[in-house]
């Protein structure tokens, strides 16, 4: 049961209605998450602003997957796994990719999983990452913009991950296909 209330255009407060019409024109929907965040105009902008900032950021569609997907995943985000899922297929990544990251399956290109294990090292220690582990990633052919960036991915996924929890959002119907659970991880 949906626990937050979500907004469409008419009903959400006045300085919602502006990003929300952007969501319409960007998506050819309002998101349920969008709307959802939308009862603080604080935050909806917040959140669109990070994810701008994150997708000119110096990762390439493969990488901001990477990034996102591993860390809805480890939050086992119901709702951001399958957009996410279905934004990969927009963004032509590659299959393999996207089912290894929901299946929490070592990635076969060493670059991107040095990537994704950046990621969680990030996520699970809270930030607190060694100089070892930093070595690790920089030899893989990362720079420290990149651990910076997979911050500011972070930043853009603790928004809606943390939301959608709260509100139990349900999953778009352009999404629903990709349905994904923790429960149901094969790995």
């Amino acid at each position: 049961m949906t626990t937050l209330k979500i907004h469409n255009i008419e009903t959400a407060p006045e300085g919602s209605k502006s990003l929300l019409e952007n969501s319409q024109k960007s998506f050819g929907m309002i998101p349920g998450l969008h709307g959802v965040l939308a009862s603080s105009p604080q935050i909806l902008k917040a959140y669109q602003t990070l994810h701008e900032l994150f997708t000119q950021s110096s990762f390439n569609e493969d990488e901001l997957t990477v990034v996102w997907q591993a860390i809805n995943v480890e939050h086992a985000c119901h709702y951001c796994v399958p957009a996410h899922t279905g934004i990969a297929k927009m963004m032509k990544v590659d299959d393999n990719i996207t089912e290894a990251l929901r299946n929490e399956t070592p990635l076969e290109d060493s670059k991107l999983e040095a990537l994704r294990t950046m990621t969680l090292t990030i996520v699970r220690n809270r930030g607190n990452v060694t100089e070892e582990e930093l070595n690790t990633f920089y030899a893989a052919g990362y720079e420290e913009k990149h651990v910076l960036d997979i911050i500011l991915g972070l930043s853009q996924k603790t928004i809606s991950n943390y939301t959608n929890h709260i509100a139990n959002t349900p999953v778009d119907g352009a999404f629903e296909k990709f349905a994904w659970s923790k429960e149901n991880v094969v790995s």
